[in-house]
């Protein structure tokens, strides 16, 4: 049985022979070895060592391991052609919104494209790199107009249902936009410069202000991180929202049956007309918090 580091060392090998890696290009480093194959360190390390003593590659100080100047019998060049970070961008987005950020990997946005994993690494340093990417870009879908609102509630509407739909169209966004370390995306503060705009000369204190707009902006992620949960489910069960609760409608009549739910059943009878729908339920979460904002604004910021 051909031992694992020996595996990844053909693949390179035959990246090489391929022409997919010409001398003088980079070859993966043990780290990348790692992520793409799911190896060990010792076992990325030991596929480069021996990939060196077949001189087709050589550890270059300050630069990593390069494909040597050597004659390699000529075979069909795969050629990548157009490929840009647009396009690697491009492609990861089209994968993370139809199954999720988990699904997304390296290789198959490689794939996607129709070119050699390490292609892919000429243009985006790594995922985590790759998806700080693809947030900016996805925020970046709508800009804001030039003309402001000139009432902080219209201002702050208008950014809370621009991310809404922003989230709609990339479920993935809202899970990967962290709240207590922030990415530091021009298009994300784009958005944050908005909103402390709108609240700008309102009367609060700067901390007041600023907890505001975090307060919307985080009513809007939070709400929105069930899109993606939602298309998770979907996926999983085959089941649309409606269809999963209309599974569910025998056991939910006998819960209410049994009589220790008395509100819940008397506000869930035949006769009330309630559907859950999510955009349904952020607009109206999103009106009262303004409106209870409102209130705070008229006690100059007082608790």
């Amino acid at each position: 049985m051909e031992a694992t580091y020996a595996r990844v060392a053909a693949d390179i090998r035959r990246r090489i022979e391929e022409g997919e890696l010409a001398p003088g290009d980079r070859v993966p480093s043990t780290r990348q070895i790692t992520k793409e194959w799911g190896v060990a360190l010792a076992t990325a390390a030991k596929a480069l060592q021996a990939l060196t003593q077949e001189g087709l590659v050589q550890a270059v100080p300050r630069v990593g391991t390069i494909v040597t100047t050597i004659d390699i019998p000529a075979r069909p060049v795969r050629r990548e052609v157009e490929l840009s970070r647009e396009r690697v961008v491009d492609a990861a987005i089209g994968i993370a919104d139809a199954e999720g950020l988990d699904a997304l990997s390296m290789r198959g946005v490689a794939a996607k494209l129709g070119v050699a994993t390490m292609a892919t690494y000429r243009h985006v340093d790594s995922k985590d790199d790759l998806i700080l990417l693809m947030m900016e870009a996805a925020l970046g879908e709508d800009p804001f107009p030039a003309e402001r609102p000139s009432h902080w509630r219209a201002g702050l509407e208008f950014a809370a249902r621009l991310e809404w739909r922003i989230y709609r169209r990339h479920p993935w966004l809202a899970q990967a936009i962290s709240l207590t370390r922030p990415q530091l995306l021009p298009n994300a503060l784009a958005h944050t410069e908005w909103m402390l705009t709108a609240m700008d000369g309102v009367g609060l204190p700067p901390d007041r202000a600023i907890y505001s707009c975090i307060t919307v902006f985080n009513y809007v992620r939070s709400t929105a991180v069930n899109l993606e949960w939602e298309r998770e489910a979907e996926s999983a069960t085959g089941l649309t929202d409606q269809e999963w609760l209309d599974n569910q409608q025998g056991a939910f009549e006998r819960l209410m049956a049994s009589g220790a739910y008395p509100t819940f059943a008397r506000m869930t009878d035949d006769g009330v007309d309630f559907d859950m729908v999510l955009d349904e339920l952020f607009e109206f979460g999103l009106l009262r918090l303004l409106d209870g904002l409102a209130v705070f604004i008229e006690r100059g910021g007082r608790d």
